[in-house]
């Protein structure tokens, strides 16, 4: 019985002197293995939700320019459209890249990114970028050659490098808090005027107020996400616009910036009485601004950022709707 004992005790001072060691050789971390990416990871990292802000400042340039031509040059529009959209899905898989190599996208809020996630090699997602950011130089090209507007390539040029170094580079400026300044101008008034004036060479009022209000419904997008991320960001060394001025100033922010583009609507219908439907968006564009002040969990942000995307393609169709009508 001594000796049955004794084996009894031993056993606990042999478990005691296993545990001394690294933890990891005594429970070694088993990670999942990472699927690789499919056409449905691919397509989600296009983020369409967010492709409505390419659209609608071309269709509220269109029907600024059908003002002047009363009619519509449809194959300037249609590459007007391929730029915008190119650059977006362009400036999307470019950003999962060059926040996925830095680091920024290891612990995300929102859908993961392919690069982050590992599902793909940063390489290819590099190069899926280029080609976006190619087709969109490409159709760009073709306006110029068409309309003989040669300055139009240095246009181009900016815009392509303004999508690059939103995250991309040394010293990426979406990375200092001026993302919403650049998307106001590139999103706002470049893709907005600029599809006016390829098409009418000329820039009525009417396609300055449009282009106003397209740039600020992007940077509202733009923030409702960047407000999601912000912990992460924060904890990443991003330091994005709502992470230098904080959760209330950008809930403020965001509602101004939705806002907006209605005044400017209600300003437009004392001369195009069909603006006045634009005001029906407020029913996707109200709930929005009343996630953001509500919100419990940065996830409920994703279906604010939907809901204004939603309301900018639906302004820009009622917009231009008003022009056209």
């Amino acid at each position: 019985m001594a000796r049955t004992s004794g084996k009894k005790r031993s056993h606990p001072s042999k478990n005691r002197r296993g545990s001394r060691g690294n933890p990891q050789k005594v429970a070694p971390v088993v990670r999942e293995p990472v699927t690789p990416a499919g056409p449905r990871d691919w397509i989600g990292a296009a983020r369409l939700r967010t492709l409505p802000l390419a659209v609608a400042p071309v269709l509220i340039g269109t029907g600024a320019a059908m003002l002047v031509l009363d009619s519509l040059r449809w194959v300037i529009a249609l590459l007007c459209l391929v730029v915008a959209v190119a650059l977006q899905i362009g400036v999307n898989y470019a950003n999962d890249y060059s926040d996925g190599i830095r680091g920024t996208d290891d612990v995300r809020v929102g859908p993961a990114r392919l690069t982050g996630a590992g599902k793909a090699k940063p390489r290819t997602v590099l190069t899926v970028a280029l080609v976006f950011f190619g087709i969109a130089a490409v159709a760009g090209l073709a306006i110029t050659v068409r309309t003989e507007q040669w300055w139009l390539l240095a246009v181009g040029a900016a815009a392509i490098a303004a999508a690059w170094f939103y995250t991309g580079g040394k010293r990426p400026y979406g990375y200092a808090g001026l993302g919403e300044l650049f998307v106001f101008v590139f999103f706002g008034l470049v893709a907005t005027l600029g599809t006016t004036w390829v098409q009418a060479l000329a820039l009525p009022q009417e396609a300055w107020f449009g282009a106003i209000a397209a740039g600020f419904l992007a940077c509202a997008v733009l923030l409702a996400n960047n407000l999601r991320d912000l912990d992460q960001d924060r904890a990443a060394g991003k330091r994005t616009l709502s992470v230098r001025i904080g959760r209330t100033a950008t809930r403020w922010l965001f509602t101004i910036f939705v806002l907006i583009p209605f005044a400017i609507a209600v300003f437009l219908a004392l001369f195009y009485p069909i603006a006045w439907l634009t005001l029906l968006v407020l029913l996707a564009a109200l709930p929005a601004i009343l996630i953001v002040w509500t919100y419990r969990n940065p996830r409920e942000l994703i279906v604010a950022l939907g809901l204004c995307s939603l309301t900018s393609i639906a302004y820009a169709g009622f917009l231009f709707w008003a022009f056209v009508g």
